[in-house]
């Protein structure tokens, strides 16, 4: 057999050589054409839920949060492992299946036992799924720079215009900002005031949440139309959160100024220097 393939390629050398020209301009076609991962996704079928739940110390987060969800997610179809770790302020936990079950079928399975185990968590702790990626899938990092800017106002750029254009990419599943300065309205309160104005943290925090809304109400006709009643309250500068009534004294409102010093700053970062 090998002989007689070998003496019909001696005898037709043309037609050979046409042979491996096409099989090498197939070769050149498949190699720009076939999607190839760099880095082939060899990790586990996982998926990643977060819980924040921020100024409460791992100890609190592991008994309060960590370990109802995690109890709760036993018994999930295909389930092969649950790991979980509690940290100051957040925690995370990694339900890992079995190879053959569906990635997207597991998310969903997920997001039901979530909605059980909602009501055996802290009120306001909301347990949020990861993204449908793995850490593998991180293609590309950028740096926002631009002369004249901090560190601020180059963070803002990325959380609220760079990140939505790249959101919206065919195939980005995430993207996460990190570093710069997150910009914050910061409110330093004076105990000493407090305490002469007989106030207490408490009013403080109802007084600013009770400001920074938009409320509506109804409509009044005039002229053969309908104009809607909106009260527009959202905070937009320092000097709105300055003027926020927080009680009386004597008959003269209190404002958040005079028992607090308001500013702008960076939020509080925590992390490997």
């Amino acid at each position: 057999m090998i002989n007689r393939l070998i003496d019909y390629c001696l005898k037709n050398r043309f037609v050979v050589v046409v042979f491996f020209i096409v099989v090498a301009l197939w070769g050149i076609y498949a190699l720009t054409r076939i999607p190839v991962d760099a880095i082939p996704d060899i990790g586990e079928n996982q998926q990643i839920i977060f819980v924040d739940w921020q100024g409460r110390d791992a100890k609190t987060i592991e008994d309060q949060v960590t370990y109802p969800l995690t109890t709760k997610l036993f018994g999930l179809p295909g389930l092969k492992t649950i790991r979980a770790s509690s940290a100051f302020g957040f925690s995370m936990v990694y339900v890992i299946f079995e190879d053959w079950v569906d990635f997207y079928w597991a998310r969903s399975r997920i997001l039901e036992k979530i909605q059980q185990a909602s009501q055996y968590l802290p009120e306001g702790v909301t347990p949020v799924l990861g993204p449908d990626a793995t850490g593998l899938g991180q293609v590309f990092w950028y740096t926002v720079e631009g002369d004249g800017y901090d560190l601020s106002q180059l963070r803002s750029l990325q959380d609220w215009y760079i990140r939505y254009q790249l959101s919206s990419v065919e195939g980005v599943s995430e993207v996460a900002s990190i570093g710069g300065f997150v910009k914050q309205y910061q409110v330093d309160i004076d105990p000493n005031k407090l305490a002469v104005y007989n106030l207490n943290l408490g009013d403080i925090f109802n007084a600013v949440r009770g400001s920074n809304i938009d409320v509506g109400a109804k409509v009044f006709e005039q002229g053969g139309m309908e104009f809607v009643i909106r009260g527009v309250g959202f905070i937009k500068k320092v000097e709105d959160i300055e003027d926020i009534a927080v009680g009386l004294n004597k008959g003269t409102p209190l404002y958040l100024k005079n028992v607090s010093s308001i500013q702008v700053g960076p939020e509080f970062r925590r992390g490997a220097g």
